[in-house]
C-alpha cells in the first residue's frame, strides 16, 4: 500500500513545486492539502494550492486553516514570492473552491482515520499546533512528521537567527516540537550551496518543455531575484521541494542526528531560533531548568544536516517531466 500524505502549506512559489513533486509521485497518495497563513494570506495559499493541483490533474481536497499565528500578527513574505506568492504572473483562478470544513478539523479527522499517515509541513506550524491542542493523541498516530523549517546551523533567512516558517509562529513550533510527534527537521541550510538550482539546472528544467516545468521556473521568477538580493548567489533556492524530497525518499539524507530541539519565543533578537542540543548538554545540571519541558517529555527530533544534492535534483527533474 502506498504511503498516505497530508500536506500543510502556505503555498507560494517553492511550495507549489513541492506540491507538484508529491502529486506527481507514483509512490504516495496525497489525501488532503491544508492551507495556513504564512508566505501569503491563507485564502491566497489555498487558491495557489488548488491551482497547482489543477495543473497536476489532481482532485485533492484543499482546506482553509488559520488566518494568523497563535499569538502574533501575520507577516507575509511578499517581498520574496510576490504579492500572489507565485511571482505575480496573473495566473487564472482555479476551477475548484476550498472545502467547507476547517483545516484543523480536517487534520484531526484525516489523521484519526489513517493511522500511519505521513505529515509534511511547508509553512508556519499554526494549523498543526491547533490540531494537537484539540486532540493531542494524533501525535501518536503519525508515522513521520517532516517539517520544512528551522536554521539549526544558526544562519536564518528572516533574521540572523531564524528561518521564516518557525519565526512566523514560534509558539506553534514550540507546541509541535514538544508534542511527541516524530519530527524530522529539514532546515533552510539544506537548500543552499549545491542544492540551489543553478543556471544550467534551470535550463535543464526548461528543456523538459512541459507545462509543469515552465510553471516551476516561471512562478519562482521573483524568488530567484530575491534570493540573489538576499545572498548574492545566482539560482533558485527551493526549501520546500528539498523537504518534500526527504519526505518522499528518506534515503537521500546523508547525515542526520537526533537531538533535543526547542524554539525561542520570548526574545526579539532570537525569536524563532531552533535551538539544537547537538552536544547533548541539556541533561547537565546547569541546563536542566531551561530544558525541563523537553526533558520531561523526552522530546527529540531528527535534524537533517546534509542530503545527496544530485539525487534531490534528479527527483525534481523526474516530477517535472
Amino acid at each position: 500500500m502506498k504511503p498516505l500524505f497530508l500536506i500543510d502549506t502556505d503555498t507560494a512559489s517553492d511550495d507549489a513545486v513541492a506540491l507538484i513533486m508529491a502529486l506527481r509521485s507514483p509512490d504516495v497518495s496525497v489525501l488532503a492539502i491544508t492551507a495556513v497563513a504564512g508566505n501569503v494570506a491563507v485564502q491566497q495559499a489555498a487558491r495557489n494550492a488548488l491551482y497547482t493541483a489543477e495543473l497536476c490533474g489532481a482532485n485533492v481536497p484543499v482546506f482553509l486553516g488559520a488566518e494568523k499565528p497563535l499569538q502574533r500578527e501575520h507577516q507575509s513574505a511578499h517581498w520574496f514570492h510576490g504579492r500572489d506568492g507565485l511571482g505575480d504572473h496573473g495566473y487564472p483562478a482555479p476551477r475548484r473552491a476550498p472545502e467547507k470544513q476547517h483545516a484543523v478539523d480536517a487534520i484531526v479527522t484525516t489523521i484519526d482515520k489513517n493511522p500511519g499517515l505521513v505529515l509534511v509541513t511547508l509553512g508556519p506550524l499554526t494549523n498543526i499546533a491547533l490540531a494537537l491542542q484539540r486532540k493531542p493523541d494524533i501525535a501518536t498516530k503519525l508515522s513521520r512528521c517532516v517539517i520544512m523549517g528551522g536554521a539549526p546551523c544558526c544562519e536564518g533567512n528572516i533574521t540572523p537567527a531564524a528561518e521564516y516558517n518557525i519565526w512566523c509562529d514560534p509558539e506553534a513550533a514550540r507546541i509541535v516540537l514538544r508534542s511527541g510527534l516524530l519530527v524530522e527537521l529539514v532546515g533552510w541550510h539544506l537548500c543552499r550551496g549545491e542544492a540551489v538550482l543553478k543556471l544550467d539546472d534551470i535550463e535543464r528544467v526548461l528543456s523538459l518543455d512541459t507545462p509543469l516545468s515552465r510553471f516551476a521556473i516561471e512562478c519562482n521568477s521573483r524568488a530567484q531575484e530575491a534570493y540573489f538580493e538576499q545572498t548574492g548567489e545566482h539560482g533558485i533556492s527551493l526549501p520546500d521541494p528539498v523537504a518534500m524530497s526527504v519526505a518522499l525518499d528518506p534515503t537521500i539524507v546523508t547525515e542526520q542526528t537526533q537531538n533535543y530541539v526547542d524554539v525561542e519565543t520570548s526574545s526579539e533578537l532570537t525569536r524563532g531560533m531552533t535551538v539544537v542540543d547537538r552536544l547533548h548538554v541539556a541533561r547537565n545540571e546547569r541546563n536542566r531548568a531551561v530544558w525541563a519541558p523537553a526533558l520531561e517529555k523526552g522530546v527529540k527530533a531528527k535534524v537533517v544536516w546534509t542530503i545527496d544534492n544530485a539525487r534531490w535534483k534528479k527527483a525534481l527533474f523526474n516530477a517535472l517531466r
